[in-house]
This record gives structure tokens, C-alpha cells and sequence, in this order.
């Protein structure tokens, strides 16, 4: 039996999807389970918009192109790895759907552009199949292709998503050449988690954790490393600017003060004596996808969206910079000054200090800010 659950995946849709005029929150539910002790969840949530057989109503790559202000053509054939829990049987077909749709050439087993391992580094026995999961992994994939369509993809999938089997699966996509590796999940920091550190902290490939989708509260593992390159999330729309598009801090995209980790040397924020979460950020809302089983192209909503877009920018520059690098690089970004990721959006929780709400300069839901070309990850 290859799947972990009973109920097929669309049935999770069935669930989730509202009717067309309901009201609903952008953040209608998350896809991944609340975790166990010793677990983390993937970052990504499902909105209330019904499946479609085309891609409408959401951001499509070339959107997520225009705002960032990506080259048309070129890139480096970088590793890029996804470090993810469970096996994600249609993952090739469906990422291929999602190419074919934005003319970013196939990326097959076939022609060497994607493989699919388990935490072990073998092309089978695969894990189990849980829903969500599976959906992560699609969006996942899907964005390092957006950011980089010239980037190979790796994906390794652990057998649970507890911390010691994700912690393997970083460790075998370095192992098996990856020199960007993104991580769509996430956690409470504690102390357990701590002790996987090491996984994480990589002179040989650049490692990419979303910060979270609960707001501001306690920083997340693992993307709270001061090794690991933490990326929030914004709200990008369309706009009569000369930019052409609007950016501010996602309402759900974590932030965090660490109550572990120290603050790195290259971090200089003033009201969190710690590591401070994030360092950068992308769009994290409304973003398109494509998987099958859940019935077609659907918009989603999560850091899991914008910590692989961000992995794709570093895998398309071809570079293997530190999480400090970006800090000396903060003009080539997006200064993102609006919004807030507390309840409610106001920035009361954290007094509307930087903690909680974007501002001039760096803040934490948005970090330094959003790509602006490829500058800033080189």
C-alpha cells in the first residue's frame, strides 16, 4: 500500500476548497498536519479558490519573472536539491505540466534534469505517500523551475517528516552533489532540533529553510541556523507603478527572535539579542501550481512557496555564498516597507517594531527584502 492515509488526495482538497463565493481567509488550511514532538510540517497552506484546468487567478512564473526582474534567458545547471518527507508518485508529470505551461523546457529523468531518490540516496524502495506532502513537493519543485529553469533538481525524500530522517535527506543531496539544498519545512525551534545543526551547517552548498506561516512567534527550525539562508514571505500584486507590482509582508510569513541560536556576526538588529528570522523574502501568497490528483492548477499560499523560488535564484547564479553574503548585497534588493505579520496585521504584538512589521531597511518578516535581478545572490 503506498499511501499513508485512506483518503486519496483530492479527497484533502474535498475538505479544503470552499465554494466559489464562500469567505475565506487567504490562509483556508494548512496541507500538512500539526507535528508531533520530534516532527516538523511543511509550510504551505491551500486557499479557497477550486481547482481549474488552467492556470488562472493566481502568480504564474512569468509573474513571479516580471516582479523580480529575472533574465530571460541563461542560467547556470546547477544542483538544486529539496530535502522533503514522503514520496510524491506524480511529481515528474506534474512539475513537466507546469514547465510545458511557462516554456520552461522538460525537466525529465529522461534527459538528466530530475531525480527523485529516497533519504538513503537509492531510486527505490520510495517512501509512503502522505497528501500534503506531496502537494509540497510539487510546489517545491515547481519554484526552483520558475526562479531557474536551467537548474537540474534533485529531490530526496525522507522517510518521515521527523528530524532525524529530514536532517539524512539534506545530508545525502550534498552527498550526491547538490550545492543548493531548500527546505520547506519547519518547526518550534527546541532542543532536540538543535541537534541536528550539523546537517545544516555546510561549507559545500548553500542551505534555504522557510521561516514559517504562523507570523510572529517563536523562530523556526530549521531555518533559525545562523548557517541557513531563512526566507519569509510577501503579498505581491499587480500595480500602476513603474515596478509594475506592490510588496508587503505576508500576513502569515514568520518571524522570530531565537532563544538559542546566538546572532550572527553579519546581523545587526538591535531589539533581538539572538539570531533573527528572516533574511530575505519572496512571494509567499497566492502563488500557482499544478498537481493532478487535487484536480489541476490551484493557487497556494506559504514560505514554502518562496524559500525554493529563493533556492532557484542562488542554483541560477551558480554561486555558493554564505547567509551573511546577503547582508553586504541589501541594494540589490527590494526594500519591502509595508504590512505586518502579526494577528491582525497592525504590528501591536511586537509594539510595531521591526520584529513584526516591514519598515526602511531590514525587518524581520521580509528580512532584507525581495530578488531584484540576481545581484544579491551571488
Amino acid at each position: 500500500m503506498r499511501s499513508l492515509f485512506a483518503i486519496p488526495i483530492a479527497g484533502l482538497f474535498a475538505a479544503l476548497v470552499l465554494a466559489p463565493d464562500a469567505q475565506a481567509s487567504p490562509r483556508t488550511g494548512p496541507l500538512c498536519p500539526e507535528p508531533a514532538p520530534g516532527f516538523v510540517r511543511c509550510l504551505s497552506t491551500y486557499g479557497s479558490q477550486h481547482a481549474l484546468h488552467s492556470p488562472v487567478g493566481g502568480l504564474s512564473a512569468h509573474d513571479l519573472a516580471s516582479a523580480y526582474s529575472l533574465p530571460s534567458s541563461g542560467g547556470a545547471e546547477t544542483l538544486v536539491a529539496i530535502s522533503i518527507a514522503y514520496d510524491a508518485p506524480n511529481l515528474e508529470e506534474d512539475l513537466n505540466v507546469y514547465r510545458r505551461e511557462y516554456g520552461l523546457g522538460e525537466c525529465t529523468s529522461a534527459n538528466g534534469c530530475f531525480r527523485k531518490v529516497n533519504q538513503n540516496g537509492d531510486p527505490g524502495p520510495l517512501p509512503v505517500t502522505q497528501a500534503g506532502w506531496a502537494v509540497e513537493s510539487t510546489l517545491d519543485v515547481s519554484m526552483v523551475s520558475a526562479a531557474c529553469p536551467t537548474c537540474k533538481i534533485l529531490v530526496v525524500e525522507g522517510n518521515s517528516a521527523g528530524y532525524a530522517d529530514l536532517a539524512t535527506t539534506v545530508d545525502t543531496a550534498v552527498r550526491l552533489g547538490a550545492t543548493v539544498v531548500s527546505n520547506s519545512y519547519g518547526a518550534r525551534e527546541n532542543g532536540l532540533a538543535l541537534t541536528y545543526a550539523r546537517s545544516y551547517d555546510r561549507s559545500d552548498a548553500t542551505i534555504v529553510a522557510s521561516s514559517g506561516d504562523s507570523g510572529f512567534t517563536a523562530a523556526s527550525f530549521p531555518a533559525v541556523f545562523g548557517s541557513v539562508v531563512a526566507v519569509g514571505g510577501t503579498t505581491l500584486t499587480k500595480d500602476d507603478s513603474p515596478r509594475g507590482w506592490a510588496e508587503s509582508a505576508w500576513a502569515y510569513g514568520g518571524s522570530g527572535c531565537s532563544a538559542y541560536i546566538a546572532k550572527p556576526k553579519w546581523q545587526q538588529d538591535k531589539n533581538c539579542a539572538n539570531r533573527t528570522t528572516t533574511d530575505v523574502s519572496a512571494a509567499a501568497e497566492n502563488v500557482l501550481i499544478y498537481n493532478a490528483d487535487a484536480g489541476g492548477w490551484f493557487p497556494v499560499n506559504g514560505t514554502s512557496a518562496s524559500a525554493p523560488f529563493i533556492a532557484g535564484l542562488y542554483g541560477r547564479v551558480g554561486a555558493n555564498p554564505s547567509p551573511g553574503s546577503l547582508y553586504q548585497r541589501a541594494d540589490a534588493l527590494h526594500d519591502v516597507t509595508t504590512g505586518a505579520n502579526d494577528s491582525g496585521g497592525t504590528g501591536t504584538k511586537c509594539g510595531k517594531d521591526y520584529l513584526c512589521t516591514a519598515q526602511q531597511g531590514y525587518d524581520a518578516p521580509t528580512g532584507l527584502g525581495t530578488p531584484n535581478g540576481l545581484a544579491a545572490f551571488e
